[in-house]
């Protein structure tokens, strides 16, 4: 997988095509990302001790790993990542402009 966590990605397919976010999170068994600001559902919940009113709550909903492409800090367009030995390290290597991402 080479998309992990705080990494800059960009929605290339699905109700929020264009739109950019932060990881949150990697769900490596279901191929699926946590991204803030983009896939957000609404929730009905009941009231509890945390949300004594209970109502409609927003919450970030998986997307899959397939509808979003890598952006490059450097050159700040998406990117395919790729690999390169560097001083015994394996670093992850723009696609398009050649800087570590």
């Amino acid at each position: 997988m080479k998309i992990k966590e705080k990494d800059t990605i960009l929605v290339i397919s699905g109700k929020d095509r264009g739109k950019t976010g932060k990881v949150e999170k990697v769900i490596k068994s279901k191929n699926k990302l946590l991204v803030s600001g983009i896939a957000i559902v609404k929730k009905s919940s009941k009231p509890t001790k945390k949300n004594p009113k209970g109502g409609i709550i927003s919450i970030p909903s998986p997307i899959d790993i397939s509808n979003v492409a890598l952006l490059c800090p450097k050159c700040n367009k998406k990117a395919k990542a790729k690999y390169k030995k560097i001083s015994q390290k394996k670093v992850r290597i723009c696609g398009k402009c050649g800087e570590q991402i």
